[in-house]
């Protein structure tokens, strides 16, 4: 269910509404059911679904959405749309719990509603994010951030760095361990055959040989030659500025970005309600809605429950092309 006090409840019970959604799969739902249940009302949504008590009552013959409430110190008090870290150690006991219910084999993929970092962080958490901590629950040492939207893959080399911090963060076996990571995933999920994958520079100009910086010459392309060496048919370093434009025409299937907003202001820009998260390098498979917790439309039955919709076909997609 994502942060229990952001539009987590909303998405999930506007995305259940749909027959189109429910008829993909059996849905288990784990969070806070005094939430789930008042974002139901507030948006006129009738979901019908069985409680459960325990993982030992897991079962679908009557009906195809189940409810765990874990919830474990915020039963009915809550202030949607506010920070609290017992709301945020609540987020993650959820991300717990789904793993271990995957690994344990009572399901197949994790779809997660979007988390608060702060609200997390005020209660002891440690990592900078989902990704992050679901590679540390899964023991995943080569893992990786892509992002979907319409027509447009994009790779992270970095996830959560800060700008100032990013190109001390790029290395070359990095780089060529998410472009090896992303060649098997557009192959295995995406049946794309033969992907080529766009490199973008850190610098602007891809460094102009390096007269705009050396991370291209040093890192990124020596990175590439050991990604080619494995397989992987990547081209690069490019100008950031110009690849996304080859991209929509069809020059490419992906593109490895080296941050965050590199990649992400374009793939939001062309589908800001249609884009996917999802974490490559995990036992299982995992999606998320590309947004965040928008608290500041939290309880108003605004949400658009567009990307929670995708990050649930998009989940099926890749479950059924494996």
């Amino acid at each position: 269910m994502g942060y229990p006090a952001g539009i987590g409840p909303e998405v999930i019970s506007k995305a259940l509404a749909s027959p189109a959604i429910r008829r993909l799969a059996n849905f288990l739902i784990i969070g806070n059911e005094s939430l789930f249940k008042r974002a139901c009302r507030k948006n006129k949504k009738n979901i019908v679904y069985a409680r459960i008590e325990d993982e030992s009552q897991i079962n679908f013959s009557k009906g195809n959405i189940l409810f765990f409430d874990v919830s474990e110190k915020c039963k009915s008090k809550f202030s949607q749309g506010k920070i609290s870290g017992v709301l945020g150690g609540e987020s993650i006991h959820y991300i717990e719990k789904a793993v271990k219910l995957i690994e344990s084999g009572k399901a197949d993929i994790l779809i997660t509603a979007p988390i608060d970092k702060h609200a997390a962080g005020l209660s002891g958490f440690k990592y900078k994010g989902h990704t992050e901590f679901l590679a540390h629950l899964t023991n995943a040492k080569k893992y990786a951030m892509m992002l979907t939207s319409d027509w447009l893959k994009v790779f992270l080399a970095t996830t959560h760095v800060p700008v100032k911090d990013i190109s001390k963060s790029l290395s070359r076996e990095g780089i060529s361990d998410k472009l090896v990571l992303a060649d098997l995933h557009l192959r295995r999920y995406f049946k794309t055959r033969k992907p080529l994958i766009a490199v973008c520079g850190l610098n602007p100009h891809a460094g102009d040989n390096g007269l705009i910086g050396d991370e291209e010459r040093k890192i990124i392309l020596p990175a590439i030659k050991d990604a080619r060496r494995k397989g992987v048919n990547a081209k690069g370093p490019l100008a950031a500025d110009g690849v996304f434009f080859d991209l929509m025409k069809g020059a490419y299937d992906a593109v490895l970005c080296m941050y965050h907003d590199q990649g992400l202001v374009a793939l939001k820009m062309i589908g800001r309600n249609s884009s996917v998260n999802i974490t490559l390098g995990l036992p299982f498979i995992r999606t998320s809605p590309g947004h965040g917790t928008a608290l500041d439309i939290a309880g108003k039955g605004i949400a658009n429950p567009d990307s929670m919709k995708q990050a649930i076909k998009t989940a099926i997609d890749m479950y059924l092309n494996y």
